[in-house]
């Protein structure tokens, strides 16, 4: 048994959870205009909306409107869902006794074409978050999000708010203009690693090019799905070009990715480097043991076999204490965490799933 799950074994009955992934909104672009200059303010008034990714291309889909939300998760008030810190509370974080919920905000800015533009955002939605949410509601922590496509403006946001406890992680998407693993982007790497934070890679993004490998979906159903092979090509990404082995002790979060794929991806990925090692020279271990050591994964969506005894065996390879508890709130395919799970868990289990590998991870306890 782990040390983690051994920890979760001597807490208390009651399950107290950490909640990987939640969605906060803006309630109008004039959120952000205490945290942005007037000459950002006025470029955004005159070249692009905030609600829109300006200088990308993008494909409106039914997910995009109304704001990917449950139906229930309007506010009374009519604001957008996630944007009223009050209705927040009521509907998940009391309701579910949820003790640490970890802000990923969803919003164009480090996705903007316009670099200068997406480092302004980013610093601003820092600032947003504190402002609007962990300041006034001690059980939310804030993601750093990073201009990512400047390593070095990434570095410094990140810099700036490493000492504030209010961030629990550096915030990343799963498209990028060039695969994640690529050395220009390891500034962001060698800094997540250096002060201990981890990286939270969440679906989405927008990278200018077609989101699947195929070429551009006919259909919503298309795009939602591809939205997994992305998470797939990253993980890729990151373990062959030696990200792993160059920064050991970094930790990657994959959020709202999936993990059922995980065992055949490094199947397969150790069938290739046994057969083609020497092209990449710098793994000294297997795929598999950087999937092992350095990836996480979060619970939602769950993938649900007819034989829930496949998702245990599946749940086991990737790891007990490496999977982590996320409601995916507000959007319509929240997992309730009173039936999240298809199949058994152990006290232990379950503890662990749902605080103590969170707990771990961002350094909460």
């Amino acid at each position: 048994m782990s040390e983690v799950l051994e920890r979760a074994t001597a807490q208390d009955a009651k399950l107290r959870i950490i909640d990987s992934d939640v969605h906060p909104s803006l309630r109008s672009e004039a959120d952000l205009h205490p945290f942005l200059s007037e000459r950002w303010r006025r470029h955004i008034a005159e070249y692009g909306k905030l609600g829109r990714a300006p200088y990308a291309s993008r494909i409106a889909y039914p997910r995009l409107a109304p704001n990917t939300a449950r139906r229930d998760a309007w506010p009374p008030g009519g604001a957008p869902p996630g944007s009223d810190l009050d209705f927040m509370r009521s509907q998940l974080l009391d309701l579910f006794d949820i003790e640490v919920g970890i802000l990923e905000p969803l919003m164009p800015s480090n996705l903007v074409r316009n670099i200068e533009l997406s480092v302004a955002l980013c610093s601003a939605i820092n600032d947003w978050q504190v402002a609007a949410f962990t300041s006034q509601e001690k059980r939310l922590r804030a993601s750093i999000l990073v201009p990512f496509e400047d390593p070095q403006a990434s570095v410094a946001e990140i810099e700036k708010r490493v000492k504030d406890p209010a961030f629990a992680q550096i915030q990343l998407t799963s498209r990028s203009t060039e695969p994640i693993g690529r050395q220009r982007y390891w500034p962001i790497f060698e800094a997540a690693a250096h002060y201990g934070l981890p990286i939270g890679m969440h679906i989405g993004g927008e990278a200018g090019h077609a989101p699947t490998a195929a070429g551009w979906p006919s259909y919503y159903i298309e795009d939602h799905h591809g939205l997994i092979h992305s998470m797939q090509c990253q993980a890729t990404s990151m373990v062959l070009e030696g990200v792993f082995e160059r920064f050991p002790t970094l930790k990657v979060i994959m959020i709202e990715g999936g993990f059922a794929w995980l065992p055949s991806l490094a199947w397969r990925l150790d069938a290739h480097w046994r057969k083609l090692r020497s092209e990449v020279p710098m793994l000294k271990e297997p795929p598999s043991a950087y999937m092992k050591r350095n990836l996480w994964v979060s619970t939602q969506p769950m993938e649900e076999p007819e034989n829930p005894e496949d998702l245990r065996r599946i749940l086991s390879w990737i790891g007990w204490d490496r999977i982590l508890y996320a409601s995916d709130y507000p959007h319509w395919d929240f997992d309730d965490p009173r039936y999240a799970f298809p199949c058994r868990l152990s006290d232990a289990e379950r503890r662990a799933i749902f605080r103590g590998n969170a707990e771990a991870v961002y350094r909460l306890a």
